[in-house]
């Protein structure tokens, strides 16, 4: 595959976007490795630009939908960091199995590192209208509610859901 999995197709409007971690392991059931994910956007709104308007962090994925100049490269930057810091907070806390698959995980043609974290691509798809932006609002945010585990979004800690339901959430974000 090549490297339009990361392209976007007008970075001067929002993208939904999806990550997923390879194999669909439940890596961000740790309360440590979601920081790195809510810390690395937290960094890229103060500089670099990236308007976040809404996020929803499951155990072994993740929507968001955002808006850079450059957004294809704060996307890229987003995943290498996060990758090789989740990665490296795997290590320190020697979970051996989950490092084991996603070493196994790895592409050969991967020469550049031992560990492969995120699925390649992330399905970026354009926000074309303020109703589309409320919708896809709306199902990142659904997201907890469907698997059973709050009865409402905003009862999910890692979302977007608190901060417009008018409640404090993990991080700020740039409302819709």
């Amino acid at each position: 595959m090549g490297r339009d999995r990361y392209v976007i197709t007008e970075p001067d409007k929002p993208h939904f976007l999806t990550c997923t971690v390879v194999e669909w392991l439940p890596v961000f059931s740790r309360p440590e490795v979601v920081d790195i994910l809510l810390n690395s956007w937290k960094y890229q709104r103060e500089h670099e630009g990236l308007r976040l308007y809404g996020y929803v962090i499951m155990e072994n994925h993740l929507h968001f939908i955002a808006q850079a100049d450059q957004l294809d490269r704060c996307l890229a930057s987003f995943k290498s960091f996060t990758g090789r810091s989740i990665i490296r907070s795997l290590q320190e806390k020697q979970h051996e199995s989950l490092l084991t698959r996603l070493r196994s995980a790895k592409q050969p043609h991967k020469s550049d590192r031992e560990y492969q974290f995120w699925q390649e691509g992330s399905h970026a798809e354009l926000i074309l209208s303020d109703e589309m932006m409320r919708e896809k609002l709306e199902y990142l945010h659904a997201n907890p509610v469907k698997r059973g585990y709050v009865d409402r979004a905003e009862q999910w800690r890692y979302s977007s859901a608190r901060n417009y339901a008018g409640e404090t959430g993990m991080i700020e974000i740039d409302p819709w």
